[in-house]
């Protein structure tokens, strides 16, 4: 096989990230990241009512930036070489759309309102709508939540948009559909301006939009009425969706001449990037891959006709072709992990920036080393039962069982708690959280083979990872590429372009392969089981306060 080129593009949470990979050797050659400006400056965004949405503009500079920077990098001639191109993005992430599918807050008098904009997958302003659907689809014949978990949470589709609807007669009137992050990248890649040409993503449509090929597709228009008479004016009835292997088109004119790229290049359907991650991270059936940002999104896969029959509950959904066409995928994770520790850090730092702002450079400096600090600290700490205990709830809970209601609590504080052990607290928080999931899906039926890790935190945090391994009392395989999401799109875009039949030829060929494993300590075991049962002790008495 001659040498081709494709690119992965993984929008996350702050940046978008490019990545130029070799088909035939795996090899990356080309990578660079564009942080959002708009979403950097905490714009449209108001953490106090969790808020939190990003300007379509922050997505359009990334990704040409981004793609530039990335080929920038790639020995001569490499642009001309390059195939294909695939995206993943946070999800749920929808924005509302004209019939041209031009997001609102690209059109003159909506530039500046945050309900024009895409609503960010931990925006969690629709929880009373979450709930109205959750009532409306357990009392009714068919109960739409049945594939996604049994309970509809506010990071999904249809509560973000139920919100935004009610609450803005602007935006309501002037949108003709609403589109999910994924999948307007690729249309606009393609310069597809019709919405029903517009290609709708399986993994999107299943696991957020109670998409389901055993009732036609999404919930019908009466069902969506109940929930309010103002859906029905939006085009969102539509019935067929797409595995991440299908091509969405050709690139257009524009897009070729602003990327240097082949008028040839194909452009890949969107998926979600854990989706996208997992296969990126060598996800195999039963394997529960955990994508690790600022939240977590834990992917796992099996046959169809093994775990086909069964209805997990409390998960993020379950899903034919969502990850692997032909497997099931199935989804679950914790709403943050991540944002946990950059909350201390904000606690720790933020009263020092305020007081010291001529030292801003300096503090700048020692907070990029806060996290590593705190880490070296912490696992030289004795293991103490009556040590602090944290939940992990600091942005709800999402899995299992959605409930972006609860907060979390932290218990045994007194005088002599100091950042260290504050610190400790919350890495066992979030691990207690992944074995939570992991517990599940056994109870469920759905065994786990073995537990792959990825992303920043993964790599980075020895201590967290040990600690993790620790707590679940399994090892954990640390992926070695550190763009695992944008190299999984990477290989969707090989197999779109037809430079490989499926997916797992393109992972074979393209895998980056695991760089270390955490074992468990087995005297550490005994010591997390039960503080893990404390966890959960915590958890029931926490919740009730918020019921």
């Amino acid at each position: 096989m001659e040498n081709s080129f494709v690119i992965g593009v993984d929008f996350g949470t702050d940046s978008v990230r490019s990545l130029v990979v070799n088909t035939r050797t795996g090899e990356e050659v080309g990578s660079a990241v564009h942080y959002y400006p708009r979403w950097q400056k905490g714009l449209y965004c108001d953490p106090a009512v969790q808020q939190y949405r990003q300007h379509p503009l922050d997505y359009l500079e990334g990704l040409e930036q981004s793609i530039l920077g990335a080929l920038k990098q790639c020995p001569a001639g490499t642009a001309a070489l390059v195939k294909g191109i695939a995206v993943d993005t946070t999800g749920s992430t929808p924005g509302p759309v004209d019939e041209t599918g031009t997001p609102l807050a690209l059109l003159p008098g909506f530039e500046n309102n945050p309900n024009a904009m895409f609503v960010l997958w931990k925006d969690h302003t629709g929880n009373k709508e979450a709930a109205l659907i959750n009532e409306t689809a357990h009392s009714n014949e068919t109960d739409y939540t049945k594939y996604c978990g049994g309970i509809y949470s506010s990071e999904w589709y249809w509560a973000k948009i139920l919100h935004v609807i009610t609450e803005d007669a602007a935006v309501r009137e002037k949108a003709a559909s609403w589109v999910e992050h994924c999948d307007w990248i690729p249309a606009l890649l393609t310069g597809n301006k019709r919405l029903s040409t517009l290609l709708r993503s399986r993994c999107a449509a299943g696991h957020k939009a109670m998409w389901h090929a055993s009732w036609g597709g999404l919930p019908p228009k009466d069902f969506l009425e109940k929930l309010n008479p103002l859906l029905g004016k939006y085009d969102q009835t539509y019935t067929d969706t797409v595995e991440a292997t299908v091509p969405a088109g050709t690139i257009s004119e524009e897009w070729a001449t602003r990327l240097g790229l082949s008028k040839d290049v194909v452009i890949g359907t969107g998926a979600f990037d854990a989706h996208m991650g997992a296969v990126g991270g060598g996800i195999q059936s039963y394997s529960l891959c955990k994508v690790i940002g600022t939240s977590t999104c834990d992917i796992l896969v099996a046959p169809m006709e093994e775990a086909g029959h069964l209805f997990v509950k409390g998960i993020c959904g379950q899903v034919d072709g969502s990850v692997i066409p032909g497997m099931l995928g199935l989804e679950a994770g914790q709403s943050a992990y991540g944002d946990v520790f950059a909350w201390l850090r904000r606690l720790i730092m933020g009263p020092l920036y305020a007081l010291l702002p001529e030292d801003k450079e300096k503090l700048t400096a020692v907070e990029d080393k806060l996290l590593g600090y705190l880490s070296q600290q912490a696992q030289q700490l004795p293991l103490k039962d009556n040590d602090p205990l944290a939940l992990d709830w600091f942005n709800g809970r999402r899995t299992p069982d959605a409930n972006h209601t609860v907060k979390s609590t932290i218990t045994g504080l007194h005088l002599g708690i100091d950042a260290v052990q504050m610190f400790k607290a919350l890495v066992e928080a979030t691990a207690f959280g992944a074995q939570s999931i992991a517990e599940r899906f056994a109870k469920e039926g759905v065994p786990i083979k073995e537990v792959i890790a990825l992303g920043g935190v993964a790599k980075k945090s020895s201590y967290a990872m040990q600690v993790l391994a620790d707590v679940m009392n399994r090892p954990i395989r640390i992926v070695n590429s550190e763009n695992a999401c944008a190299l999984g799109a990477a290989m969707f875009a090989a197999v779109a372009a037809g430079v490989y039949t499926d997916i797992k030829s393109a992972q074979k060929a393209m895998t980056s392969g695991f760089e270390t494993v955490w074992q468990p300590r087995q005297e550490n075991v005994p010591y997390y089981a039960a503080r893990y049962r404390q966890f959960q002790e915590l958890g029931a008495f926490t919740e009730k306060l918020y019921v």
